[in-house]
């Protein structure tokens, strides 16, 4: 009895950990046959778990939904990591006392040696709330069960006239903000996508072969990608100054085009021309831009401020530009 009960836990975890299993796979994991797969799933449906089946070549068993939530298996890492998911959870809106009340549940059971590390990390570590903006919980696992699935969405996206229909590939979080990695079908090319911006049509669409991702280390691919690519403002500047000054004044994901020993042509974008304007004047040099019309507008009125500022006659006493 014993054997089969850790068997079932080990059948359980097996199911959490992908979406689709073929009985023969099951049975080479566990070390059975394939009719004892069956009456363990059997016997895991007794207990609450809704586990369906399908028939065929390419049948097999996945864990679907139920009317009541069963037991969920964890690791001590995924159990760590769901923790602290839940604690740092300002970037979705709506949840924040259901994810309190998720917390608390789950740290009740937590073996001391784990709710410790929980705790440690919660009390050394100090919230700065964001001005970014937030995304719809079901929108992130909407996306999150597609890119598992490999089934195609369509959604509206900001600023886009039609629907953009993509497999999607992979979520990131960077900079405050959620991205969908994805191949557009309609451009025949790979794509990144705020997730704030994106309004998922449901039901989702057929299931498809996952393509190969288009670069093998994702993380520096959506970097370069934050770049530009994902601000309403971009701008090409002729920044005076080398490629080694630039380089370690400038963020990850920033283009340089043309890099070179006197100057250099930079990538740079923002979601509004202020901040643009206001990032280019931290670069510490000269530059030449030739728009977009905003940043241009923006940087007269910078001029007229600053020179402004720089007429003002201190009062008697003052010191200048040193801080007590």
């Amino acid at each position: 009895m014993l054997e089969t009960s850790a068997r079932l836990l080990r059948l359980l975890s097996l199911l959490q950990t992908r979406s689709d299993w073929t009985g023969p796979a099951l049975a080479e994991r566990l070390g059975v046959t394939t009719r004892t797969i069956r009456n363990d799933v059997e016997r895991l449906r007794n207990l609450g778990y809704p586990v369906d089946a399908t028939s065929g070549v390419a049948g097999g068993y996945r864990l679907g939904a139920g009317a009541a939530l069963p037991p969920l298996l964890l690791d001590d890492e995924e159990a760590v990591a769901v923790a602290v998911g839940l604690r740092t959870a300002s970037s979705l809106t709506g949840i924040a006392e259901t994810s309190v009340r998720a917390l608390a549940k789950l740290e009740q059971v937590l073996p001391s040696r784990l709710r410790g590390r929980v705790q440690a990390l919660a009390a050394t570590t100090v919230e700065v709330p964001g001005r970014g903006p937030t995304v719809a919980a079901d929108v992130l696992t909407t996306l999150a069960a597609v890119c598992r699935d490999h089934e195609r969405l369509r959604f509206d996206y900001e600023g886009s006239e039609f629907p953009r229909n993509v497999e999607p590939h992979r979520l990131a979080h960077a900079r405050g903000r959620w991205y969908l990695v994805a191949y557009d079908l309609d451009r025949a090319d790979w794509r990144t996508f705020r997730v704030d911006r994106l309004t998922p049509k449901i039901p989702t669409g057929p299931r498809f072969t996952p393509r190969e991702p288009p670069t093998g280390d994702l993380a520096s691919y959506v970097a370069a990608k934050l770049g530009t690519a994902m601000w309403r403002y971009r701008a090409e500047v002729r920044v005076h100054a080398s490629a080694a000054v630039l380089a370690a004044r400038l963020p990850p994901g920033v283009e340089i085009l043309e890099p070179g020993e006197e100057s250099c042509l930079v990538a740079v974008g923002s979601d509004n021309p202020e901040m643009l304007a206001t990032y280019i004047g931290l670069m510490g040099a000269d530059f030449d831009t030739s728009g977009p019309p905003e940043l241009l507008a923006h940087f007269d009125v910078l001029a007229r401020r600053y020179a402004a500022a720089a007429r003002v006659v201190p009062p008697a006493g003052d010191v200048v530009g040193r801080a007590e």
